[in-house]
């Protein structure tokens, strides 16, 4: 009856763990600044190139006075900014759909535009 009791503590646990990790987002990093750079990272410090469709946290380290970090999505389904006298720290929660996305400053000119895939 013990094992049996022990079994069924372990399955919990499991589905529970499961299930937090399925419904976690998966974090990145913006980093704009210093200098002339806008990056997007993973968590592991990896630049992004692809990703897959789901929920994410970006935060947005915006070390620049004069750019920003603008992110946008598929045929402009997307399409969120910070503002270009913003310094400091934010943090958006956003679903990423398949598709193009595009990563820039509005003021740093093509040098400065990226992308990624969501598939």
């Amino acid at each position: 009856m013990n094992r049996i009791r022990l079994v069924l503590a372990v399955l919990v646990a499991c589905a529970l763990w499961v299930a937090a990790s399925a419904s976690a987002a998966t974090t990145l990093v913006a980093t704009v600044g210093p200098g002339s750079t806008v990056v997007l990272k993973t968590g592991g410090g990896q630049v992004v190139k692809s990703l897959k469709a789901g929920s994410y946290t970006i935060v947005v380290r915006d070390r620049s006075k004069g750019l920003n970090f603008h992110l946008q999505g598929p045929t402009n389904e997307l399409n969120r900014s910070t503002t270009l006298k913003f310094t400091g720290k934010t943090t958006w929660r956003l679903k990423l759909a398949k598709g193009k996305y595009q990563y820039y400053s509005d003021r740093g000119g093509s040098k400065l535009k990226k992308g990624f895939r969501v598939v």
